[in-house]
């Protein structure tokens, strides 16, 4: 009970500011050139960014814009049998991925980075020399107003957590896209917005 009470009064300023960070995610995205490249980074590239990468795929079908993904950590790693599994029960298949590294040259071509927590957000500026305004923590678009800003890495977790991980990242995705739908291909007189 303490414990629970603990972690609610930490994340009471994620919750408090959800509105206000929400509303600035959105007009940040609509407030760019539509990307033809979206990177959805986390940080090993086996159970979140594969999963978001995936669902933004299938929600920005027949539009230009080319989604892919990236993490920090390994490579050529496959997601667990429950991220496959997660994943499937939405129609996505996981299966055939591999985990890639984040590469300089793909963080350049990006128009857009999104994250799964804040301090990916850093880690993507700091070593990619990504501007801040070009990179989107997801969670900030939830429509729920949830604890946390982070999406939890759900790695060595039960089949329920990936499942209300995925249940999250499909509801943030599907804000993303629709921002991304209503963007015009180019903008005169704003930021590109590149990488």
């Amino acid at each position: 009970m303490v414990a629970q009470l603990l972690i609610r009064m930490r994340h009471a300023p994620d919750r408090l500011l959800h509105g206000v960070r929400r509303r600035a995610a959105l007009a940040m995205v609509v407030a760019r050139r539509r990307p033809t490249l979206v990177l959805v980074v986390c940080y090993g590239n086996v159970c979140r960014s594969p999963f978001g990468a995936a669902a933004l795929r299938r929600a920005l079908a027949g539009t230009p814009i080319v989604v892919a993904s990236g993490g920090f950590v390994g490579s050529d790693r496959r997601p667990p049998a429950e991220a496959i599994a997660a994943a499937a029960e939405r129609g996505l298949d996981l299966s055939r991925h591999r985990s890639r590294l984040l590469v300089p040259d793909v963080m350049r071509a990006a128009g857009l980075v999104v994250v799964m927590e804040p301090g990916q957000r850093d880690a993507v500026c700091a070593r990619f020399g990504v501007h801040p305004p070009d990179v989107l923590v997801l969670g900030d678009l939830d429509p729920e107003p949830l604890g946390t800003r982070a999406i939890h890495d759900p790695v060595h977790q039960p089949a329920e957590v990936f499942d209300e991980v995925y249940a999250r990242i499909e509801r943030c995705v599907g804000a993303l896209a629709g921002a991304l739908k209503r963007l015009p291909r180019e903008r005169t007189g704003l930021s590109a917005g590149g990488v």
